[in-house]
């Protein structure tokens, strides 16, 4: 990073908006972990697919979808397993934006990519602090109490998600607020959402929160 360069310590701990892209990603990523009827025609838990007359290119599209789920579980796993970085503002609080409806917090695998970041925003010579912090922290207790916040104008909370190397595009990682990745109280698709919402499907406005 430039010579203001981040700066870390270490620390352990840290609605329903209508249809957007983030109920989209929420159908991409939905952990299955127990015997439901998956798209391929078979369980969770590894039954054999049944292929009927919907064809050959819908199978395809089963297995690339089951593919993609076992990748995402895994990267989904070694985020928790893992200490990653958490920037926060001059108020203490951990640095989020608002976009498609939802907060986001933002998590870094390590300063290298917390610089590209700050350079993508144009802000590298900025100071960043940041905490490290396990990654099963930022999901069970930074989600919830990001989420738990008051909206614009004392308003409900909205979800929280977290977007991991968010300078990287597609070599980042985006965990939206779905059952299994977020607590289920806290999940857009949980028997309970812990805040509801009337944002528009357009989202908020992308502006980083200090």
């Amino acid at each position: 990073m430039a010579s203001a360069g981040p700066t870390g310590e270490s620390g352990e701990s840290e609605g329903r908006p209508r249809r957007s892209a983030l109920s989209d990603i929420a159908e991409q990523t939905i952990l299955r972990t127990g015997d439901e009827p998956s798209p391929d025609g078979g369980t969770a838990s590894g039954t054999e697919p049944h292929h009927d007359s919907r064809g050959l290119a819908e199978a395809n599209e089963a297995a690339r979808l089951a593919a993609h789920r076992r990748r995402f579980r895994a990267r989904l796993g070694e985020f928790r397993r893992n200490r990653v970085l958490v920037p926060y503002g001059e108020n203490g609080a951990a640095l989020t934006v608002e976009l498609q409806g939802a907060r986001w917090l933002l998590a870094f695998t390590d300063e290298a990519a917390l610089a590209r970041f700050a350079r993508a925003r144009g802000e590298a010579d900025r100071t960043w602090r940041y905490r490290a912090v396990w990654g099963a922290a930022v999901l069970d207790a930074g989600v919830p109490a990001v989420a738990a916040e008051p909206g614009a104008e004392g308003g409900a909370g909205l979800p929280c998600g977290v977007l991991v190397d968010a300078g990287d595009g597609e070599r980042g990682l985006v965990l939206p607020p779905v059952v299994g990745i977020v607590p289920d109280a806290y999940a857009l698709n949980g028997p309970a959402t812990a805040t509801d919402t009337d944002a528009d499907a357009d989202g908020g406005t992308g502006e980083e929160r200090r």
